[in-house]
């Protein structure tokens, strides 16, 4: 199924409005989960390939709508949530609408192993909570302060 959903990313409402950023938002965030057992069926490089596609077909959307402005596609793992979740925006990758702090990517692979592997996905186990904070003590980076990583694809007019 998430190979399904990630397909009909391209096909549902799409909204560059570069003086909205929140309709952008509502229209065009997805959420995707999988079932355990479709975890365990898809490899990695299947679901690259079918977020590479949904890329292409919305980069084919913007050219159509005569957007003539510059257009990110991009795709994170929300390991709190355990899901998936892609977006577009009129926006270039260094200017994505996250409070946090993120690192900009060319390489989906890892993020899509890590929600693949993620066999307790939406939950966060007591263990591990402790492990952050050994993390911050370790690098004295604070862990809201760390990075997380969203793969980015130009969907847009280049800027």
């Amino acid at each position: 199924m998430l190979l399904t959903w990630i397909a009909e990313v391209a096909d549902e409402p799409l909204v560059l409005e570069p003086a909205d950023r929140q309709v952008e938002r509502e229209t065009n965030t997805w959420w995707l989960s999988a079932a355990e057992g479709d975890r365990e069926s898809l490899s990695v490089s299947e679901v690259v390939a079918a977020f590479e596609r949904t890329a292409n077909a919305i980069r084919g959307r913007v050219r159509e709508l005569g957007f003539p402005g510059v257009a990110t596609f991009y795709v994170w793992h929300d390991e709190q949530a355990g899901q998936l979740r892609c977006s577009t925006g009129s926006v270039p990758p260094d200017a994505l609408p996250f409070g946090g702090n993120y690192a900009a990517c060319t390489d989906l692979g890892p993020l899509v192993e890590a929600f693949l592997t993620d066999s307790e996905s939406g939950l966060t186990a007591w263990a591990d909570l402790q492990g952050v904070q050994s993390y911050s003590e370790e690098t004295g980076i604070e862990p809201e302060d760390a990075p997380f990583l969203v793969w980015v694809s130009s969907v847009g007019a280049p800027h």
